[in-house]
């Protein structure tokens, strides 16, 4: 069956997004990550390692996006 975008909702969109996520996650080693993912981690690995990083509590970080999304 083939659809094309314009005549889908966007009910039908997520449903088929999700299908293609699922079928391409089923096997993680074929989606490999880009190279700035692992300068990210680093990154933020030596910012934690230096103290330069900030934490917030997850309750702390639930109630602001709760805020922040109303």
């Amino acid at each position: 069956m083939t659809m094309r975008l314009g005549d889908m909702s966007t009910r039908e969109k997520l449903r088929a997004m999700e299908a293609l996520w699922d079928d391409l996650t089923r096997d993680a080693e074929s989606v490999p990550a880009p190279d700035w993912h692992q300068e990210a981690l680093e990154e933020r690995a030596l910012r934690a390692e230096t103290g330069s990083s900030t934490f917030s509590e997850w309750e702390t970080v639930k109630q602001r996006l709760r805020e922040n999304t109303r």
